[in-house]
């Protein structure tokens, strides 16, 4: 039984999602800031091109630490009630305010935003409220069959991800019954499905968990059945006997997808020889030359040399007759092992002539432990129609002419063929008429045609009873352990087997071409994806799709009691269709033939019986796009995205494909995203017995130990989802939780810091862009910048690149030049000035953009952000968003990017220059010159008169914000006309540099001129001016005196 569940939006690039709902948390003021955008036609620079002015050294992050904390410092101290010598001035200080906690407390935090979410209905509202066209992730059926583990995860988060971008943007069975034990495997399923949805939505995903599709519910399996009516009727499904892949522990075919290879199979294979007797008459020479002469095959699979119908060989290799010189006793010793044992035959004393590929002469020499004297060579074309004996049933067999499949890679280029028990047996038996010889059953027991091996399990005692016999007769040169890679039953988790049986095929061969047609139309992520799926495609078998099992959809198919000829039409498909989709495939166990066929043929009822053979589950699945796609509400054909793992090539893509294509001659999807397995840290397949398992559930909730294994929360797994390349396999574990856990810490401070700024902000504050200062203008360029590559990666569904911008953006970049420049003018530039607001207005874009491109990733943590909003956001066609999901994607603003060429180029040189600074400001510190870096002043000389240009202006801005010593975090900077003044040989500390590998600048450190001032701790000659405020700067006297009326400076 199998589930999943619809995940699709209604997307529209021009509609608004909002919703009614209100939160009580919120201050009223209505925001919708910069809902006018300008439009420019100046060329967008790209991510790339922002690398020279967007990124720092480890010199300047480490530097920034020991900036100066003054007001900073003060302000925490006043807000603690710590003492302080002289406070007068706490109160003037806008520290940040914000209810959003330093630590996330994920494991409650998350469960109620989800609660939230829930009891709004965010999710159906934000559907609702999108009348667009529409976007398909169809998630593929998944076996409903236990808990779920890191691939889950990784394969969900990466759907939801996508999502939530869209939306934005817009044994006991033996003695049952089949009725019993399909009711028993529909518990299962059905009491699976509600766990794993439960686990899906403690990831945070989002889906329409009240309306999933079901692969049994009656409506599914009813498209199900039409989808295999169609295929039959336009002749592409047939009954034969064809060797397929069998599992005796499960007694039923499978399929490629349901087998599984694990590491460490050994097979007992065994060297042995066939006598020939007799020859072609253009060949007879051969015979007359070497009258004991032998075929010498090789087999992994002993059991099957009862069913032998020839040997083939390839025609373009070349064979050696071979004399076999007699084994000494020392040396037959020698090569004898515990994982080889040499045969009687070369024990015997007679003269041995074998037939063997000449290249592998030498190596079967050491493996056998003999000299192989050569005696005559010839290819193998002239082996053609050679006959040998059977070595069980003592009847004569031919020599064939096999395919390529046929190498000197191992054995001894001589191949036993069973077309009972291979597909290449198979193909090469049709070829020649061979008999298809299966003495096998179900169970994997020999049956009576196996002579003296009847009764014994193939697997186990009828191998070995092959090798003894074989052995006992002179017909067996070596036996030999062989490890290799074997199929097995990926549930029962057992050998499976090679058998021929009568089953029911779809003939690709029909519509090959036209699949491989599709294949070149679909877009495939990554690309060599297509390679996979072409290369699976164009040199596949036809498909078994029945199945020996009670559960599943019935093969609609009635048999002619007297012929066993099959009944199986348009009429008959239909009316079993019928009942199907009102009582379900229960319907065709339980109801007697005569009510399962149409009317015309109930006076003949008595004459059919009911096939009870079911499809393959991959059939099943593969017919999700009829069923679901096809019949629900707003979804449609094809399907913009599958994404699943690499293996799913073989499985769901390939069958969805096949299916699709044979019905309607398209593919059921536009593009196919694949992801890779989850290994461990060291790059180490998970496994108990390793102990290195990564439970999805403890990372979320926590292990018992939460000291060694603390709940960090699911945005640290969809962090960490968000972080991995994932078309190739991706790693985690303990330490990589630990350094995903920290940038989320980051992360979530630089949104705190934003909110904290934010605390008295109103739109009505709002300082247009042109009169922005100029540090401001390019802060809104690089977010836009920011904004635009996310949204490309979101497109391209590259989520590394998303991580790694956000990380150097977000975290970094912000953190350590605009938010640490801007903590100035923000806490101690007044409430109300023009400055404090012009930063606000930037801080107020860069959190409503950050919080919605991160929303896809980190939902919970965008969700928190948002109900803490200080004010509340109005979209542009004046809705209010009251949840996350509600306001829309950014909207790109032109103006912003439009930033002049000259001006990025002046930052890139000014960033780059502030670094140099900050190393030399680091010597003084160490010097014991300074201690802040407001107790100093920077001298600047370039003998480039236009860097020394743009330096002066800067450092006569009009607007404080754009003035170098702000810029620097010290109290003065001065641009030299020369280094020949005395004055400047005096300064104590300097260095030099290049900018932009060109420019040649001199950097001295000197300590400020003036006194300090008492509130921003910057050094002015102005400070003792002020006979009200004696010990303040002027723009901090400036600020006092609206703050603190001149009474109550005085009383103070």
């Amino acid at each position: 039984m199998e589930t999943t569940m619809a995940m699709f939006m209604h997307i529209s690039s021009y509609r608004v999602l909002y919703g009614t709902a209100c939160s009580s948390s919120r201050r009223t003021n209505s925001s919708g800031l910069f809902n006018s955008r300008g439009i420019s036609s100046v060329k967008v620079l790209s991510l790339s091109n922002m690398s020279n002015y967007c990124t720092h050294s480890r010199d300047e992050i480490s530097s920034s630490k020991r900036r100066s904390r003054g007001p900073v410092m003060a302000g925490k101290k006043a807000a603690e009630g710590t003492k302080q010598e002289d406070g007068k001035y706490k109160h003037t200080v806008d520290l940040p305010q914000t209810k959003f906690g330093m630590r996330a407390n994920s494991s409650v935090r998350e469960p109620e935003i989800q609660k939230m979410w829930e009891e709004n209905q965010i999710f159906q509202k934000v559907v609702d409220k999108n009348s667009g066209g529409n976007f398909v992730l169809h998630d593929g059926p998944p076996y409903a069959n236990g808990d779920l583990h890191i691939g889950h995860a990784l394969n969900k988060i990466l759907k939801d991800i996508i999502n939530r971008y869209k939306s934005l943007d817009q044994e006991a069975r033996k003695n049952l019954t089949p009725s019993k034990l399909r009711t028993k495997a529909a518990k299962f399923a059905k009491e699976t499905v509600k766990t794993q949805m439960a686990s899906f939505k403690r990831f945070g995903v989002w889906a329409d968990w009240n309306n999933p599709y079901l692969t049994l519910d009656p409506e599914y399996e009813a498209a199900q059945i039409e989808v295999f009516g169609q295929m039959a009727l336009k002749g592409y499904i047939y009954r034969g006997k064809k060797p397929v892949h069998w599992s005796p522990s499960s007694q039923t075919a499978l399929a490629e997808a349901e087998l599984e290879y694990p590491e460490g199979h050994v097979s007992r294979s065994i060297y042995v020889i066939f006598r020939v007797v007799s020859a072609p008459q253009v060949s007879s020479d051969l015979l007359q030359e070497f009258p004991d002469l032998w075929l010498a095959i090789w087999t992994t699979t002993p059991w099957t040399i009862p069913a032998n119908g020839a040997v083939a060989v390839n025609t373009k290799l070349e064979y050696a007759v071979v004399e076999v010189e007699p084994l000494t006793e020392h040396a037959s010793s020698s090569v004898e092992t515990r994982k080889k044992r040499l045969g009687n035959v070369l024990k015997d004393e007679k003269k041995l002539f074998l037939i063997v590929a000449s290249e592998l002469v030498p190596k079967l020499e050491a493996k056998w432990g003999v000299k192989l004297v050569v005696k005559r060579r010839q290819l193998g074309s002239d082996l053609e129609n050679y006959r040998y004996i059977h070595p069980v049933d003592n009847t004569e067999r031919p020599v064939v002419i096999g395919g390529d499949y046929i190498t000197t890679e191992a054995g001894t280029g001589l191949v036993h063929t069973a077309p009972g028990h291979g597909q290449e047996d198979y193909v090469t038996g049709q070829k020649y008429g061979l008999p298809i010889i299966c003495p096998v059953d179900e169970n994997g027991i020999f049956t009576e045609e196996a002579r003296q091996f009847s009764g014994l399990d193939v697997l186990g005692e009828g191998n070995t009873a092959v090798v003894k016999y074989l052995d006992e007769n002179l017909s067996l040169i070596m036996e030999e352990s062989y490890e290799h890679k074997y199929p097995y039953d990926w549930r029962t988790k057992k050998p499976t087997i090679f058998r021929a049986t009568e089953q029911w095929f779809a003939s690709v061969e029909g519509f090959r071409d036209a699949a491989m047609d599709a294949i070149g139309h679909v877009k495939w992520v990554p690309p060599q994806g297509e390679n996979r799926i072409s290369a699976m495609t164009s040199s596949r078998s036809d498909w078994c799709i029945s199945r020996q099992r009670t559960w599943g959809v019935p093969i609609p198919v009635f048999y002619h009691l007297p012929s066993r000829e099959p009944l199986m039409n348009e009429e008959t498909i239909d009316h079993v269709k019928s009942i199907i989709s009102q009582k379900g495939s229960d319907a065709w166990w339980y109801m007697p033939v005569e009510e399962l066929l149409p009317p015309k043929y109930r006076n003949k009822a008595v004459e059919y019986e009911k096939g009870t053979d079911t499809m393959d589950v991959w059939f099943d699945s593969g017919s999700s796009w009829a069923a679901v796609l096809g019949k629900r509400g707003p979804l449609s054909l094809p399907a913009d995205l599958y994404l699943e793992g690499t293996d799913q090539h073989r499985g769901w893509f390939q069958s969805s494909l096949l299916t699709s294509i044979a019905t309607r001659g398209k593919a059921p999807y536009s593009c196919v995203v694949t992801h890779g397995f989850v290994l461990d840290e060291k790059g180490l397949k998970m496994s108990k017995s390793l102990g290195n398992v990564v439970d999805p559930r403890s990372v979320i909730e926590g292990g018992k130990n939460q000291k060694e294994a603390p709940a960090y929360g699911a945005d640290i797994l969809r962090l960490w989802v968000s972080s991995v390349d994932y078309t190739g396999d991706v790693m985690i574990g303990p330490q990589v939780i630990r350094q995903m856990s920290e940038i989320y810490r980051k992360l979530r401070g630089t949104l705190r810091y934003l909110l904290g700024n934010l605390h008295d902000w109103k739109t009505d504050y709002t300082v247009p862009y042109n009169e922005l200062p100029r540090i401001d203008q390019h802060a809104l360029f690089q977010l836009e910048n920011v904004v635009k590559n996310i949204q490309v990666n979101y497109e391209s569904y590259q989520f590394f690149k998303i991580f790694q911008i956000l990380q150097r953006f977000v975290i970094v970049d912000l953190s350590n030049f605009y938010f640490d420049v801007a903590k100035d003018r923000l806490y101690v530039g007044g409430s109300t000035s023009y400055t404090r607001r012009s930063c606000q207005t930037v801080l107020a874009a860069h959190l409503l953009s950050i919080v919605r491109v991160i929303a896809p990733i980190l939902p919970h943590l965008a969700e928190d952000v948002w109900q803490n909003l200080p004010f509340q956001y109005t979209t542009e066609y004046g809705s209010v968003a009251e949840y996350v999901f509600e306001s829309r994607w950014p909207t790109l603003n032109e103006r912003w990017l439009a930033l002049p060429a000259e001006e990025i180029d002046l930052w890139e040189k000014i960033l780059e220059l502030r670094t140099e600074v900050n190393k030399v400001l680091e010597v003084a510190r160490t010097g014991k010159l300074i201690g802040a870096s407001l107790d100093a002043k920077v001298h600047i000389y370039t003998s480039d008169a236009s860097l020394a240009s743009q330096l002066c202006e800067l450092c006569a801005a009009e607007t404080d914000a754009d003035t170098l010593n702000r810029l620097f975090i010290t109290s003065q900077v001065e641009i030299l006309s020369s280094l020949e003044d005395e004055h400047n040989a005096n300064i104590p500390y300097s260095g030099e540099c290049l900018i932009q590998g060109n420019s040649k600048v001199w950097i001295g450190i000197s300590s400020a001129g003036g006194s300090k001032c008492e509130r921003c701790w910057n050094y002015s000659e102005h400070v003792g001016s002020f006979l009200d405020h004696p010990t303040l700067c002027t723009r901090c006297h400036d600020v006092v005196s609206v703050q603190m009326p001149p009474q109550v400076a005085l009383v103070t």
